[in-house]
C-alpha cells in the first residue's frame, strides 16, 4: 500500500463566488481524497491527503477544467511532512486575516445563466417568475460586496434571512446554489415595488411584486418613462418604437442628440434592429451581455418576416441615434429584465439613470430627488446596491473586441502579473486615471486591478463617486498606496487628489509620479500584453496636456516603459477662447482657415456655422487669433474631426463628445457602400522644408483643401460623403507610411479617435498587408478609461 501524502494548495485568481469550493469538494470525492477547502484572503486554500498519483490527477483537472466563471491565475502547491487527521473531505467556513492583504480577484457581476432562466420560466419551480433568482454560475458579485472574503454576511444580502429551502440548497455542496451568496426565493428574498410619481415626486402607491412588474409594463406600453433598478444602478426605460416617448425622454433629460441604447428581448429581435458579423453576435450573447455597437438596419414599417421569409426591420424611433449608422444593443441580463421583456415583446430604450455628467444612480431616494421630472414611475427593489456599476459598452473591429466603457460583466478587471515585480515587495501603486471617462487602477502582490467606469470628473457628485470608488477598493483589499501615479495636467481633479494625498500622508516627492497623457494611452495597451520593450504607438484623441505646455492629440511615439520619443504629429493650430472652442467647434474651423485665407475669404465661404456667427463676431475671433489672445495651441486629431464636421454642416455646436467623429464616419461608410471610390484632388502634406523628425502633417492646409473641395463641387450630392471617406483614408495612409519605417516594432493604436471603426479597420488592414504586428487593446478601454492602467504600468517600473 502506497503511503499517504499531504499537500496544501493555494489557488489565486477569480476563485470566490464562482462555485469553486463545491467544484473542489466534488472532485476530491470523485478521487477519494481527504482534506478541506476554504476561502480566505489568499484566494482558495485546499488541503489534500491521499495517494500521490490521485493528488496529481486532482491538480491537473483543477488547472485544466475549473468552474466556468473561475479564472485561475496561480496554483501554489506545498508538500507537508506531517499529516493532519482527516476522515473526510469537507468545506470549512471562510475566514479573513486581520494582518494580511487580500490577494483574491473580485468577480464581476454576471448575467443570469441558462439553468436559472429555466427556473424562472418553470411553473413547477419555487423560483418561478422570481426576479432575483441566481446560483453560483450567475448573478451579482461586485455590486453587492462590502468586504472579503465573499460571504453572505459581507454582502448586501446580509439582512435577508434564508428560508429553510434556500438554506438547504445553500449548504449542500452538490447543489448549484451552494454558497451562492445572493441565493433567495419569493419567500425570503428581495421584493419588487412600483411607484407612480406625480408632479411633486410623491409616491402614490406601492404594490405586490408581480403586480409591480405588470404596472411598469403597462406604463411603458402607454408611452411612459420608468426608472428600473438593475444590478448596478437604475435604467431609464421607455418604448423604443414610440417616437413620442423617446422624444419625451430626450426633452426631460436634456439629452438632445447623444445616442440611446436599446434592450431587446432576444437574439432574434436583435437581428431585426441591427446587422452584424458572427463575432458581434457572439459578443452580444456572451455572459457579460455588454451594450454592443452594431450597424443599424434600415427602418421598416412591418416587423418580423414576410411570407417569403424576408426580414423587415422593426420600426424603431429615428430619435434613438440621429445622424449615425450605429446603434447600441444589449440583451436582458437579470431575471427581472427577462421577465420585463417577456411581457413587452418589443425593444426598449434602457439608458443609465443619472443627471448629465454624473454617475449612475443606485438609490431610489435619489431618483425621486433628482429625476422626478424625468420619470413617470419607478420599478425598484429592496436589495441595496453597495457598489454602483454602469453597463459596459463595446464594439467589434476586424474580429477583435474593443471596450469603450469598462463596467458590468468585465470590471473590476484583474490582470495577473507574469513576472514578480510586486509580489515580493511591500510597495503598492495607485493610479488615479484621467479627468474624463475616469477609472482607477491598483497594483500590489501579483495583481493589476482596474476599477469599473467612474465617469467625467467635472462635478462634485462625480468627484465624490471617485472618492467612494477608491474607498471601496482600499477597504476590500486593505490597500494603502506607497506610490501614486497621475496625469501631468495640474488642473485635473485626480492630479489634485494625488498631490493632496501625498501631502497628507507624507509620501516622498519621488513617490508621487506624473506621466504624459498620450504616453499613458500607449502604456495601457502594453500593460494588457505585459510588454516592456519598445513599440510604435499611435495615440490620437481629443486633447491632453503635452510636455511643452500645449494640447496634444496626434502623437506617434516610439515608446517603452522608460519613456518615449515623438516621431510624428499634426501641426498645431489655435483653440480660440481655449476650451470654448471645444464646445463651439466653429472656432476651431476658423482658426484653421485663418492660417490659409484672408478674413474676407473666410467670410465669403458658404458655411452655415460661419454665417450664423455674423461678420462682427467672426472679425472679433480673427483679432483674437491674430493677436494670440485667449488662445491655446493644439494638435489634436479629434479637433480636426470637429472642424470638418462644422465645415460640412453636420454639426453647429458639439452636443456630445465624439459626435463629429461618428457623423463623419457614417458619411464615409455611406460613400463606400453607395459609390465607386473616386479620387479627390486633396493631399495631406507635411510642413514645408521639413527634413528632420518629428514629421508634422499640415493641419490647416489639409482642412482648407477639404473646405475648398466642398465649395467647388457643392453641386455633387455625394461630395460631402466623398470628402469624409478621403479624410479618414488619407490619415490612415500617413500612419501606414510611418509604420513602414518601423516594421520590426509591434504597433499600438489607442486614444478615443481610434473608436472610429472605419479608421482603425483601415490601419489594421495596412498593418496586415505589411505583415506588421499589432497589439490590440483587449479588455482595457481604448479611450481615457484605459489611462489608469497605463499610469500603473509606468509606476510599477519606476518605483525606485
Amino acid at each position: 500500500m502506497k503511503p499517504l501524502q499531504q499537500v496544501t494548495i493555494i489557488v489565486k485568481g477569480i476563485v470566490q463566488g464562482v462555485g469553486f469550493r463545491p467544484f473542489v469538494f466534488r472532485l476530491a470525492h470523485q478521487l477519494t481524497l481527504l482534506g478541506s477547502v476554504l476561502n480566505n484572503h489568499l484566494g482558495v486554500t485546499i488541503v489534500l491527503q491521499g495517494n500521490s498519483e490521485l493528488i496529481e490527477q486532482f491538480i491537473d483537472k483543477l488547472a485544466k477544467s475549473p468552474p466556468p466563471l473561475a479564472r485561475i491565475d496561480a496554483i501554489e502547491v506545498t508538500h507537508q511532512a506531517q499529516l493532519s487527521l482527516f476522515d473526510q473531505f469537507s468545506i470549512i467556513d471562510s475566514h479573513a486575516a486581520t494582518d494580511e492583504h487580500a490577494n483574491v480577484a473580485i468577480s464581476a457581476d454576471m448575467s443570469i445563466c441558462r439553468d436559472c432562466l429555466n427556473d424562472i420560466n418553470d411553473p413547477q419551480n419555487r423560483h418561478y417568475q422570481y426576479p432575483f433568482t441566481n446560483c453560483t454560475n450567475c448573478g451579482p458579485r461586485y455590486t453587492i460586496i462590502n468586504a472579503l472574503p465573499y460571504d453572505r454576511c459581507n454582502t448586501a444580502m446580509a439582512d435577508f434571512e434564508m428560508c429553510d429551502d434556500c438554506h438547504a440548497a445553500y449548504i449542500n455542496p452538490m447543489n448549484r446554489r451552494y454558497h451562492a451568496q445572493p441565493v433567495s426565493c419569493p419567500h425570503c428574498g428581495p421584493q419588487l415595488t412600483f411607484s407612480v410619481i406625480n408632479a411633486r415626486a410623491e409616491c402614490l402607491y406601492d404594490s405586490s411584486m408581480l403586480m409591480a412588474l405588470e404596472q411598469a409594463v403597462e406604463m411603458i406600453n402607454r408611452g411612459g418613462i420608468v426608472a428600473i433598478k438593475g444590478l448596478g444602478g437604475f435604467h431609464l426605460v421607455c418604448d423604443a418604437t414610440n417616437n413620442d416617448a423617446v422624444a419625451a425622454l430626450r426633452q426631460r433629460k436634456q439629452r438632445l442628440a447623444k445616442p440611446l441604447a436599446i434592450m431587446v428581448t432576444n437574439l432574434a429581435q436583435a437581428k431585426l434592429c441591427v446587422s452584424g458579423t458572427e463575432t458581434e453576435w457572439q459578443v452580444l450573447t456572451s455572459p457579460e451581455k455588454p451594450i454592443t455597437l452594431m450597424t443599424k438596419r434600415v427602418d421598416g414599417k412591418d416587423n418580423g418576416r414576410d411570407n417569403c421569409g424576408n426580414i423587415h426591420p422593426i420600426a424603431l424611433s429615428p430619435l434613438l441615434a440621429p445622424g449615425i449608422d450605429r446603434l447600441g444593443v444589449f440583451l436582458p441580463y437579470t431575471p427581472l429584465h427577462h421577465l420585463l421583456m417577456q411581457r413587452l415583446h418589443k425593444p426598449i430604450v434602457a439608458t443609465s439613470a443619472n443627471r448629465s455628467g454624473e454617475p449612475i444612480i443606485g438609490n431610489q431616494a435619489e431618483i425621486e430627488q433628482h429625476l422626478s421630472h424625468v420619470v413617470d414611475g419607478i420599478l425598484g427593489h429592496n436589495r441595496p446596491i453597495i457598489n454602483a456599476c454602469d453597463d459596459s459598452v463595446v464594439q467589434v473591429i476586424d474580429g477583435q473586441l474593443q471596450v469603450i466603457r469598462l463596467a458590468r460583466g468585465y470590471a473590476p478587471l484583474t490582470i495577473n502579473l507574469h513576472s514578480p515585480m510586486l509580489s515580493n515587495s511591500k510597495n503598492s501603486v495607485l493610479a488615479v486615471g484621467a479627468q474624463q471617462k475616469n477609472t482607477v487602477a491598483f497594483g500590489f502582490a501579483d495583481n493589476l486591478i482596474v476599477s469599473p467606469h467612474i465617469g467625467d470628473l467635472f462635478t462634485l457628485e462625480t468627484e465624490q463617486y471617485f472618492s467612494r470608488s477608491l474607498a471601496t477598493f482600499k477597504r476590500l483589499y486593505d490597500f494603502s498606496p506607497s506610490h501614486i501615479v497621475h496625469d501631468n495636467h495640474p488642473q485635473y481633479a485626480p492630479t489634485q487628489w494625488a498631490v493632496n494625498y501625498q501631502s497628507e500622508h507624507s509620501l516622498l516627492p519621488s513617490h508621487c509620479i506624473g506621466i504624459q497623457h498620450h504616453f499613458a494611452h500607449i502604456l495601457s495597451v502594453m500593460a494588457m500584453h505585459q510588454r516592456t520593450e519598445q513599440v510604435l504607438g499611435f495615440s490620437f484623441d481629443g486633447t491632453g496636456l503635452g510636455d511643452d505646455g500645449t494640447l496634444w492629440g496626434s502623437e506617434v511615439m516610439l515608446a517603452d516603459v522608460h519613456g518615449f520619443t515623438t516621431v510624428a504629429h499634426f501641426s498645431s493650430f489655435k483653440l480660440i477662447g481655449g476650451e470654448q472652442a471645444i464646445k463651439h467647434p466653429v472656432r476651431i474651423l476658423l482658426a484653421l482657415l485663418f492660417e490659409q485665407m484672408s478674413l474676407e475669404q473666410v467670410l465669403s465661404l458658404p458655411i452655415a456655422a460661419i454665417a450664423n456667427l455674423g461678420s462682427k463676431t467672426v472679425t472679433n475671433l480673427y483679432q483674437l487669433w491674430r493677436n494670440n489672445s485667449h488662445c491655446i495651441e493644439c494638435r489634436s486629431v479629434g479637433r480636426l474631426f470637429d472642424a470638418l464636421a462644422v465645415a460640412l454642416g453636420f454639426i453647429g455646436s458639439s452636443q456630445y463628445e465624439g459626435q463629429a467623429g461618428m457623423m463623419i464616419e457614417t458619411a464615409a461608410n455611406a460613400y463606400y457602400t453607395e459609390s465607386n471610390i473616386e479620387p479627390l484632388s486633396v493631399t495631406l502634406n507635411t510642413l514645408y522644408d521639413q527634413e528632420s523628425l518629428p514629421i508634422q502633417w499640415h493641419s490647416s492646409d489639409f482642412i482648407t483643401q477639404l473646405v475648398n473641395c466642398a465649395v467647388e463641387y457643392s453641386h455633387n450630392p455625394l461630395i460631402k460623403k466623398q470628402i469624409c471617406w478621403h479624410f479618414i483614408n488619407m490619415i490612415s495612409q500617413q500612419l501606414d507610411s510611418v509604420g513602414q519605417q518601423y516594421p520590426q516594432l509591434p504597433q499600438v493604436f489607442c486614444g478615443g479617435v481610434f473608436q472610429n471603426k472605419t479608421l482603425l479597420s483601415q490601419c489594421i488592414d495596412d498593418c496586415k498587408r505589411g505583415q506588421r504586428q499589432i497589439l490590440p487593446s483587449g479588455h482595457i478601454p481604448i479611450n481615457d478609461g484605459g489611462i489608469a492602467l497605463g499610469q500603473l504600468w509606468y509606476g510599477i517600473h519606476h518605483m525606485a
